[in-house]
């Protein structure tokens, strides 16, 4: 089934969740993240839903938010990106991401809320907020330091270079670095073998794993939304995004 560039396909215990859009290197619409979401919530209350993978094409997972149709939008609290971060951090059910090509912006910071990341060896990754004139988003600013320290954080966060898979993997955003060639198959079969066990088990483990900051993330969320909003209103930003849109 196809939805506004979202696939999804059960194969067996398996959702996958296929972001397609190649021809815009998966750059995500409000109708996009209104899918995911929704597809997020409906594998946690199927229980024919064991394990939800996410990914993208060989040359993109996301490029990011689609700047046309972000900057139509109003983001408040109840937007489509919002409502698809909240389900993002809410999901109870194990979430895989296989991730390949380019990766920007939310393409990075939904793999700080999944809970097994592999990397294709072509990867290219950038949290470009500030070059944007924005703030980090998806709670970033709270999990990127505890995954890997402030320093580095701050070299990916405010400097919004791009970086490598073997990057992500040595910051802790990853798991695992594959060769492109066997990205998906490997991600689909690290789901599979957690389809495999106790989901009960499984559900409780992710809940304790993420208890201690639960909260705080989703204050953090909160938080960003408020700033990146503000930010996203102001000349500095809209005059920046403008001249990537022109040279786009």
């Amino acid at each position: 089934m196809s939805v506004n560039n979202v696939v999804l396909e059960q194969t067996g215990p398996v959702l996958i969740v296929t972001i397609n859009r190649p021809e815009k290197k998966n750059a995500l619409t409000r109708a996009m993240y209104t899918d995911m979401a929704r597809a997020l919530a409906d594998a946690d209350n199927n229980d024919a839903v064991r394990v939800v993978l996410i990914q993208g094409c060989v040359e993109a997972f996301t490029a990011g938010n689609d700047l046309g149709d972000f900057l139509s939008e109003d983001l408040g609290l109840d937007s489509p990106v919002m409502t698809f971060l909240r389900q993002l951090v809410a999901f109870e059910k194990p979430l895989v991401a296989a991730v390949s090509g380019v990766a920007v912006g939310i393409g990075v910071t939904m793999l700080l809320h999944s809970d097994l990341v592999y990397i294709a060896k072509n990867a290219q990754l950038r949290l470009p907020f500030v070059n944007l004139a924005l703030v980090p988003e998806a709670a970033s600013s709270l999990l990127l330091p505890q995954v890997m320290g402030h320093q580095r954080a701050s070299e990916l966060l405010m400097l919004g270079d791009f970086f490598d898979a073997e990057t992500a993997r040595d910051y802790g955003i990853a798991n695992e670095t594959v060769d492109t060639d066997h990205i998906f198959e490997h991600a689909l079969a690290k789901a599979e073998s957690l389809a495999a066990k106790p989901l009960e088990s499984l559900k409780y483990t992710k809940q304790l794993l993420k208890q201690s900051y639960r909260s705080d993330v989703e204050k953090r969320l909160h938080d960003e939304a408020i700033l990146f909003a503000e930010r996203l209103q102001s000349d500095e930003a809209r005059d920046i995004m403008a001249t990537f849109m022109g040279k786009a």
